[in-house]
């Protein structure tokens, strides 16, 4: 039995990993606030708030096997727990992500592709947009100049499954199963790319115990926005289903927002991010990332989306109101 540090572990895909290091029989520790919700059976909390200063001192003198590390978007968080603990982790991991490239249009890039300037102050608030993806190259950094071949840095692009807090798939499988006439992106070629949370985890825990080191790009095959919507629909779609494709230029012109955020389509990107889907991930595949059918991925978020509630407030997506508005729009538009 080895013993995992998680940093986090009560959400998403921080949980997942340490759910995954649970079953396998690892010792597993989560440090977190624990405001997010509880950390999976057979796991321990350590509760902690890496916003304060010296947050980590209740782990402080613990010894590691393996680290996780999932800060979303801060550099001193990075910085801190590699202090406390990188000297006697045998392994570690730090979730990154695709955005840490300088050009998103690139698409079938690898890890080698140029990448953005580190950035080494935090974010200054919720509209500080450009702060993610370059703070989480010098992330990326610090952990390899302290940890160097014990690190293993991941970065996934779109992570989806059940307990995503940010809605951008589970939008599609809800939205289907309720029926009717669907207004979707009329862009079926443009490239898509996902990984269910569960095999990012497992396949983040098999790494930990293998030692797997280096710089992987994380997520599935290459496939298209098309595919992936016909893959949703035929695994969880309502019988009545009709997808109403419209095009770009015309959800542009009525404010519709791509990828995320109030008032979107989710998984719909222009041109300008399509190296965000498509890149190549066939190493990551041969490290032995292992990606289930997307039906089963489609099924089990549309389980959590009920549990959760279909008609609640999303962080991404059209609300029923604004769709059936846009529908009519575009029904009574003069071709």
């Amino acid at each position: 039995m080895s013993r995992w540090l998680v940093l986090g572990g009560t959400q998403f895909l921080s949980r997942e990993v340490a759910a995954a290091a649970v079953a396998r029989g690892h010792e597993v520790v989560c440090a977190a606030r624990g405001r997010s919700g509880p950390v999976p059976e057979g796991a321990r909390l350590v509760r902690v708030d890496r916003d304060d200063e010296d947050g980590l001192a209740p782990l402080r003198g613990e010894r590691f096997d393996a680290v996780v590390d999932t800060a979303i978007i801060s550099y001193r968080w990075v910085r801190e727990a590699l202090a406390e603990f990188a000297d006697t982790a045998g392994h570690w991991t730090f979730v990154s992500t695709m955005n840490v490239y300088s050009d998103l249009s690139r698409r079938g890039g690898g890890v080698d592709d140029p990448l953005l300037e580190p950035r080494y102050a935090d974010p200054e608030g919720p509209e500080d947009f450009g702060a993610y993806g370059a703070i989480k190259v010098a992330s990326e950094k610090a952990v390899v100049e302290t940890v160097g071949d014990r690190a293993l840095v991941v970065r996934p692009g779109l992570v989806c499954g059940p307990g995503d807090p940010y809605d951008r798939f589970g939008y599609w499988p809800a939205r289907f199963s309720r029926g009717g006439r669907a207004l979707v992106p009329d862009a079926p070629d443009q490239p898509c790319q996902l990984i269910d949370v569960r095999d990012l985890a497992e396949w983040i825990v098999l790494s930990g115990e293998r030692g797997l080191t280096g710089t992987f790009d994380a997520s599935g095959p290459r496939t298209t926005l098309g595919s992936v919507l016909e893959g949703i629909a035929d695994a969880v779609g309502a019988s009545d289903l009709e997808r109403v494709p419209v095009s770009p230029d015309r959800l542009f012109e009525a404010g519709v927002m791509p990828w995320q955020g109030p008032h979107s389509l989710p998984l719909w990107l222009p041109e300008s991010h399509h190296g965000v889907v498509d890149r190549d991930t066939a190493p990551a595949l041969e490290a032995g990332l292992s990606v289930r059918p997307l039906a089963e991925t489609a099924e089990a978020t549309l389980a959590y989306e009920k549990e959760a509630g279909l008609d609640r407030e999303r962080q991404a997506g059209l609300t029923s109101v604004e769709e059936t508005e846009l529908l009519e729009r575009i029904d009574t538009a003069v071709p």
